[in-house]
């Protein structure tokens, strides 16, 4: 977020080195940077502090400050907000952002609101202890590096009142939400004006000194620095959305369970609202209560901003939600109605989750310290005994800065709302990490981050977020080799099939953004991911499931999504993944000119690949079991079997989407679909692909603007593993695919499934490629230089 105001300019840069590391090149101080963690006095989380410095400069000055927190920061340079961080991460490897300055002559303020939560952080929140920390380089122009430094320039610190933790409510993985008390903030503190008597500004206690990573030695446990990786999220403010329902309501009393109803709505005082949203102010009268119910019309990840002028302890409560809900349970239904519908989660006996901003009497800007997510906003105004003004109320919209350079078109044309709809869903689920949900968790899990990346891949030329993603699971193997189901996470979870799809989507990397040197420093992790699964290889090539959450699928009738003989026994499903898997490793040992890793990696698959007929495929039905005792059957397992290029793979597969098949099968969900899709791409089925589809344009009939979790009912409206259709569109139905690292080399095999014609264009990281496929046979590639098409 480059911001220039009238004396300064500040604008986010990345770095590919600590400029720290090295700087003293003694033994004991190489990894030591100049500058100190400082924190206020005895903070103890949850806590927000406040951190600034006056600055004065004889001439214009040039430089770059180097900034992190614990755990998290605003950035403000005279009184601007420059820059928010840092990146999530673990402690060892913590990151630093930073940021080139320009100041005029003058005085000037940096300063920072830095937040600790604690046990009420985010799931993916990490941290060792509050603190700040900023480091000056490069300076020009008679300001010195060291004026700038925590720990030795005049930094003032300060407990900043007014802010308190409320219930996150049902988003149980987003961290507490916030009330933001205007009487006790002391606004303008960001500049040195506060509001007087309300703060008390002291030295800060000083720290370690900060350490970087890439040098470090002999060092206490704490945070090791390295450089962020990622651009600055994407905030713009989002269209203003639609006021769809205004009624007065009672104080005190609870909204979840109030329905929503036209009869209650009152047209004139709605006006007023709308209007408020496109920029007008508007006025609540004194001892006054008013819900408002206002649709974004499509989801959003956002900041609110709620601007107030007078109404000294009148409440604006901004509450968030996916969706409305039936009051007798029944769920959610078409997401654009509302009439008659509840805006809480039956069952669930409090308001939220949302924000409470307290007006003080002045003329005050409200927000959150993280964004919050869903389409519908409920907006309750409860006033004191004065009139209250309300200035603004827009919503600072935040994602990673995806765009959509790929495009697609077809004689369907219901498949460009599939593709919009996986788009948004993309973009909903990426933020720092990779997330499987923004509303209920916001974790990066391996499983969920597989699809997101291909689609990903398929849709645009940043990989940043998935190098992110790789490396992150890498980081979070533990000692028997595992990766972390999620990462980060301060509460640990153990998802062994995860671990094996974070090997696929290192293949999937190199197939599709190349760069084999960074591929290699992922290789000692893929293989202490596959010798944990070695160890559990009977003498017979039997592969016993490890200890931990087996989670294939949400499958009806399963054990939490594990298939069976998937707890501590034998699992067709496990067997095939592995033998899968075990090939795309191998693959990766080819690429990086590993033959005898390669040829390991095949033995092994070869060893578990014989087995799996005697004991999976069962001869009256044609079909693979789950289970060695050949009882239970899943589209799960037939799928894996054309994968991992079982015996009868291929006729199984066939057989289960004969329509004259009689034994029932357990049905892939949203997220396993994938791999089912897959299947049926290698045996030429993608009119069943299409068919199958049927489950996304349902969402797009029932008013849903991102992918659901799992089919109805549904926990969440927005969930990243279902957005792999757009990956499909490309790579399957047009049949874009890269045979080689880097996209070197590319297959263009269209699999219409039914379709008159289909065209379109997908990035690979040398330039467009271009393809238009018709039902008659036409085919018309156009590829950039660089790559073969074969």
């Amino acid at each position: 977020m480059p911001q220039t105001v009238p004396d300064c300019r500040v604008d986010p840069i990345l770095l590919k080195t600590d400029p720290f590391a090295g700087h003293d090149p003694s033994w004991s101080h190489r990894a030591c940077w100049p500058a100190r963690w400082i924190s206020v006095p005895d903070a103890a989380a949850p806590v927000v502090a406040g951190y600034r410095l006056a600055v004065s400069c004889d001439e214009a000055t040039h430089g770059i400050v180097h900034v992190s927190a614990d755990e998290r920061f605003e950035l403000y340079v005279d009184g601007a907000l420059v820059g928010r961080g840092p990146e999530r991460g673990d402690p060892e490897h913590w990151a630093f952002h930073s940021f080139s300055v320009d100041l005029e002559p003058g005085d000037h303020w940096i300063a920072a609101r830095v937040w600790s939560l604690g046990e009420e952080a985010p799931y993916a929140q990490l941290s060792v202890g509050h603190g700040f920390l900023l480091a000056g380089t490069d300076f020009s122009g008679g300001l010195v590096d060291s004026a700038l430094d925590t720990g030795s320039a005049d930094w003032q610190a300060t407990v900043l009142p007014g802010y308190a933790t409320r219930t996150k409510g049902d988003a149980w993985g987003c961290g507490a939400k916030l009330v933001s008390d205007g009487r006790q903030i002391p606004w303008g503190w960001v500049t040195g004006q506060d509001t007087a008597g309300r703060t008390d500004w002291t030295r800060p206690h000083v720290g370690d000194v900060g350490y970087s990573l890439a040098w470090v030695n002999d060092m206490p446990p704490g945070r090791m620095l390295v450089p962020a990786t990622l651009p600055p999220q994407r905030e713009q403010l989002a269209p203003a959305g639609r006021v769809r329902h205004l009624a007065a309501h009672s104080p005190g009393v609870s909204t979840h369970d109030v329905p929503v109803r036209a009869a209650d709505s009152r047209p004139e005082e709605l006006a007023g609202w709308q209007r408020l949203l496109g920029g007008d102010s508007m006025i609540i009268p004194p001892h006054s209560c008013w819900r408002a119910l206002i649709d974004l019309e499509t989801y959003t990840c956002a900041f609110p901003l709620v601007g107030v002028r007078g109404g000294a302890g009148a409440a604006v409560r901004v509450h968030w939600q996916e969706s409305l809900y039936a009051p007798d349970g029944s769920g959610k239904g078409n997401r654009n109605e509302i009439e008659g519908k509840i805006f809480g989660r039956p069952g669930l006996d409090q308001d939220g989750p949302g924000d409470l901003f307290i007006a003080g009497g002045g003329d005050e800007q409200h927000s959150t310290l993280w964004w919050e997510a869903g389409r519908y906003v409920e907006v309750l105004v409860t006033t004191a005994d004065e009139p209250l003004e309300l200035t603004s109320l827009e919503f600072l919209a935040t994602h990673y800065p995806y765009d959509d350079t790929t495009a697609f078109s077809s004689s369907d044309p219901r498949l460009a709302g599939i593709a919009d709809l996986a788009l948004r869903t993309l973009q909903m689920c990426s933020h720092e990490t990779t997330m499987d949900c923004p509303y209920y968790e916001q974790l990066q899990y391996a499983g969920d981050t597989r699809l997101q990346c291909l689609v990903a891949y398929a849709t645009c030329d940043d990989d940043q977020l998935a190098r992110q993603a790789l490396v992150a699971f890498d980081r979070s193997r533990s000692i028997d080799g595992l990766t972390r189901s999620r990462t980060p996470s301060r509460i640990v979870q153990r998802i062994p099939p995860f671990s094996l799809w974070w090997v696929a989507m290192v293949h999937d990397f190199a197939l599709w953004r190349g760069d084999l040197e960074f591929v290699a420093d992922l290789m000692p992790g893929v293989r202490a991911v596959l010798d944990a699964h070695r160890r559990n290889v009977d003498q017979d090539g039997v592969f016993h499931a490890l200890d931990g959450w087996n989670f294939t699928d949400w499958v009806d009738g399963w054990d939490a999504g594990a298939p069976p003989g998937a707890q501590w026994d034998v699992s067709g499903v496990l067997q095939l993944q592995l033998i899968n898997v075990l090939r795309l490793a191998a693959e990766l040992e080819t690429w990086l000119e590993e033959p005898e890793l390669a040829a390991r990696s095949t033995r092994l698959a070869d060893r578990l690949s014989a087995v799996v007929d005697p004991l999976f495929y069962d001869d009256k039905s044609g079909l693979y079991a789950d289970d060695a005792s050949k009882i239970t059957f899943s589209e799960h397992v037939q799928a894996l079997a054309v994968l991992a290029g079982a015996a009868h793979g291929e006729a199984a597969l066939r057989t289960m989407i004969n329509p004259g098949r009689t034994l029932p099968l357990a049905r892939t969900s949203v997220y396993f679909d994938h791999y089912l899709f897959e299947a049926l791409r290698q045996i030429d089925r993608t009119d069943v692909v299409l068919d199958r589809f049927g489950l996304w344009f349902d969402q797009l009939d029932h008013g849903l603007t991102t992918v659901v979790e799992q089919p109805e009912p549904t926990r969440s409206d927005c969930h990243a593993w279902g957005a792999h259709p757009r990956f499909h569109l490309i790579a399957s139905l047009l049949g874009v695919r890269p045979t080689s690292p880097g996209m070197r080399t590319v297959s263009v095999v269209p699999r219409l499934g039914g379709l008159d014609w289909a065209e379109g264009s997908v990035t690979s990281p040398h330039g467009a490629i271009r393809v238009r496929a018709t039902a008659g046979g036409e085919l018309q590639v156009e590829a950039p230089k660089g790559v073969s098409v074969a």
